[in-house]
C-alpha cells in the first residue's frame, strides 16, 4: 500500500515538530509551503530545515491564494493538507483538493481561544490550562470538527517560550497519532459547538504588552511572561521614556503603586496590590540587571522612589 500523501503549509518551532510528526507515521509529504525565517526567531528550528534534510520541496514567502499556488497543489493530488501555524487563511478551493481532507493544528483546547497568538493569550488571561488541537478546516478561522486534542498544564511561572515546547512536543506526538485514524475513517469527529461557549482574541500589538500600575500583580506578571524572551516583552511607558521589563517575578515584600525601590534583595516595582521584583530590564537593547543601575534607569524616566 502507498504511504498517504500531504502538501503542509507550516512555520515556527510547532509547525517543524508536527511537519516531523507526520513524517514519522510515514506520511510522504510532497511539498512544503514555508516563511523565510527572520532574524529575530533564530532561536528555533525552521520546518524549512527539515523538508530540506528530506529532499522535500520548499515554497517560501508565498502567496499562498493565487492560482500558481492553486494549480501546484492540484496537481500533486494529496491525500491529505496539513496547516501548522502557518499564517496565510486558506481558501476553500484548496481546502477541496485532498482526498481525505484538510486540517489545522491550533494552540489551544478549541472552541477556546480561536484567533492568533493563542499560547501568548492565555498567559496574559491567567489560565491554568491549555492545550493542541487538530481540526477540520473550513474557510473560517479555527472553525471544524475537532479530531484530535492534547491537554497540557500551565505552570505558575509559565513563560511563551517554555509553553511553544510543550505545545511543539504535543504537537509532533497528536499529529503521528492522529494519521492512522484519519486514513481510515475512525477517528472520531467532535462538532466544536457541543464544546461550550468559543472565545476569539486577535493577533497581539505592540501596545498589547504594555504594562500598567493599575494593574494586580498577577496581571501585570501575567503580562511579563507571556512576552518574555525571546519574544519582544512587556514595558513600562512614562511621558519620559519607554523600558521592557524582561523578567520579574512576585514579591511578598511591599512597594507603593506606581514608583519603585530598592532593597537588599533587589528592586521592587509597585502595582494596585503588591510589587514585582525586577530582575531584567532592557534598555535600548542592553540588559540591565544590577539593582542600582535599574534604579538609576527608573529614575531617569521619572518613576517615584519610594
Amino acid at each position: 500500500m502507498p504511504s498517504p500523501s500531504a502538501v503542509v503549509c507550516a512555520y515556527s518551532s510547532v509547525g517543524t515538530a508536527a511537519l516531523e510528526g507526520l513524517l514519522e507515521a510515514g506520511v510522504e509529504v510532497r511539498a512544503l509551503y514555508t516563511y523565510p525565517q527572520g532574524a529575530d526567531e533564530r532561536w528555533f528550528t525552521p520546518p524549512a530545515a527539515v523538508a530540506r534534510a528530506h529532499g522535500i520541496p520548499i515554497h517560501e514567502a508565498p502567496a499562498f491564494n493565487e492560482d500558481s499556488v492553486y494549480a501546484a497543489i492540484l496537481a500533486h493530488q494529496p491525500d491529505f493538507l496539513f496547516s501548522f501555524y502557518f499564517r496565510e487563511m486558506i481558501q476553500a478551493r484548496v481546502l477541496d483538493i485532498p482526498r481525505l481532507g484538510a486540517y489545522n493544528l491550533h494552540g489551544s483546547l478549541l472552541p477556546k481561544f480561536r484567533g492568533r497568538a493563542p499560547l501568548n493569550w492565555v498567559l496574559v488571561k491567567g489560565e491554568t490550562e491549555t492545550g493542541v488541537t487538530l481540526h477540520a478546516m473550513t474557510p473560517k478561522p479555527d472553525d471544524g470538527f475537532i479530531v484530535a486534542q492534547a491537554r497540557l498544564p500551565i505552570a505558575w511561572d509559565e513563560t511563551a517560550l517554555s509553553l511553544t515546547a510543550k505545545a511543539a512536543s504535543a504537537g509532533r506526538e497528536l499529529v503521528a497519532g492522529a494519521i492512522p485514524g484519519l486514513l481510515d475513517g475512525s477517528i472520531p469527529r467532535v462538532d466544536q459547538r457541543t464544546l461550550g461557549a468559543s472565545t476569539y482574541f486577535g493577533g497581539r500589538k505592540p501596545a498589547d504588552s504594555r504594562l500598567d500600575a493599575a494593574m494586580t500583580v498577577q496581571e501585570a506578571f501575567n503580562q511579563i511572561r507571556a512576552v518574555a524572551d525571546p519574544w519582544p516583552n512587556a514595558f513600562l511607558e512614562t511621558p519620559l521614556g519607554t523600558v521592557k521589563v524582561a523578567w520579574a517575578l512576585p514579591s511578598a515584600e511591599a512597594c507603593p503603586q506606581g514608583c519603585f525601590r530598592t532593597t537588599r534583595d533587589g528592586l521592587l516595582l509597585g502595582f494596585a496590590d503588591g510589587a514585582l521584583r525586577v530582575h531584567v530590564l532592557k534598555n535600548q537593547g542592553l540588559r540591565v540587571e544590577r539593582p542600582s543601575e535599574q534604579a538609576e534607569l527608573f529614575r531617569g524616566l521619572g518613576l517615584t522612589e519610594a
